[in-house]
């Protein structure tokens, strides 16, 4: 569709450049094509308003957008190079030219070339004698790496396949659920791995031993399930540091159980913890056990809430205890504006086209006590994480 009109810059002092300055009529309530001057429209008609800003001001801010497009321009080569080993085959080589660097990754050789200048330009390799070697930062992209970036560069483009199916459905105000993250294959393999990459660090250094019944469960042996368990990286970090807990994880995709068994296998814990295709539906026909987690799955069955919290609170032991983790959805909006809940924001809108909307920890609160249980609230990471324990009254 075709916009007959554009932004312009036009001087209107010495000293003041007039940004953004917006035709008289810019929108109708057709939403069917951009409006242009002429355009006949029963709707209201809106006009710009002009905005002023020194050269400097101006300049400066051009510049700090430049700097953001050539970020989103990094993580875009980033991803490639993580969803295709590139980096991970690169790293095992030492040095090698794409010729090599293609076969060993079984890629073709002309795309892993135009990946490899680009990679290059962006500081990710470097390049002596005709072979190609990581740097630091290329090296910071390897999965298994300590502190790994791949997790943004995975973040980055879902967030990008998030706001393109919403700029879509925003005309139709349809919202087609969880299988929009299945809509690009690339993705969906490294769903589970991004939020182990961003999540597991805090969860062993400061929730695991930040909640105490964490440890209440592991004196007894207890038993653990974790729905919507993912590839099922909280439920092995909880088995790593409580050594006397067994567990269970439920996921409704196949491809997080295939990766979760395979990676408890590799780390020797198929003695306790075993995965399994299911949800809160199957998990209702089994017999009450010691601590049901869900991390960052409530407000995916929020819709839901009376018969999930029934469910939780009827299939724990008297003893027991239910530990929801989910990100903290600020109670003022103009709390988003600073910048580490900036992200919830982004997040929230990716939520909304598959059917779902972040919570308050009141709210989830809330919802324990309307079921007869007690709550307590634990938050994160300057409060964007929080964590909500029910225990039975």
């Amino acid at each position: 569709m075709r916009a007959d009109f554009e932004l312009k810059g036009t001087k209107t002092d010495q000293n003041k450049v007039s940004v953004f300055q917006i035709p008289p009529i810019i929108l109708c309530v057709c939403y069917d094509e951009p409006v242009r001057k002429g355009h006949n429209c029963r709707s209201h008609l809106f006009t710009g308003v002009e905005q002023t800003m020194t050269p400097t001001e101006l300049s400066d801010l051009s510049q700090q957008f430049r700097i953001k497009v050539q970020g989103a321009m990094s993580l875009n080569i980033a991803f490639i190079g993580v969803v295709n080993n590139l980096f991970d085959a690169l790293n095992c080589a030492g040095q090698a030219d794409t010729m090599t660097l293609a076969r060993s990754a079984s890629l073709d050789r002309s795309y892993v070339q135009r990946w490899a200048e680009a990679a290059y330009a962006l500081e990710y390799l470097d390049l002596t004698d005709g072979l190609f070697s990581l740097t630091n930062l290329g090296r910071a992209m390897l999965p298994d790496q300590p502190g790994t970036l791949m997790p943004l560069a995975i973040g980055a483009v879902l967030s990008t396949h998030m706001a393109d199916r919403a700029a879509e459905l925003m005309r139709t105000g349809e919202r087609p659920g969880e299988s929009v993250l299945g809509e690009r294959k690339n993705i969906l393999p490294w769903f589970g791995a991004m939020l182990e990459g961003n999540f597991s660090g805090l969860f062993e250094r400061e929730i695991c031993p930040g909640v105490p019944v964490f440890q209440e469960i592991n004196q007894k042996g207890g038993r653990v399930v974790d729905l919507g368990c993912g590839n099922g990286w909280y439920l092995r970090a909880l088995a790593i540091k409580c050594e006397k807990i067994k567990g269970v994880g439920l996921d409704g995709f196949s491809e997080n159980i295939r990766q979760a068994q395979t990676m408890t296998d590799r780390l020797h814990l198929s003695d306790r913890l075993t995965f399994q295709e299911g949800d809160i539906k199957t998990f209702a026909q089994q017999e009450p056990v010691d601590l049901i987690a869900m991390n960052r799955a409530l407000h995916h069955v929020w819709d839901e809430k009376e018969t999930v919290f029934a469910i939780l609170r009827d299939h724990i032991r008297d003893t027991g205890a239910i530990v929801i983790w989910e990100p903290a959805w600020p109670k003022n909006i103009t709390d988003l504006r600073t910048p580490g809940k900036r992200p919830l924001a982004v997040q929230n809108l990716g939520e909304h086209v598959q059917g779902n909307r972040l919570l308050t920890p009141e709210e989830i609160s809330d919802q324990f006590l309307s079921v007869g249980m007690t709550a307590e609230i634990y938050l994160f990471s300057g409060g964007n994480e929080a964590v909500i324990v029910g225990r039975k009254s």
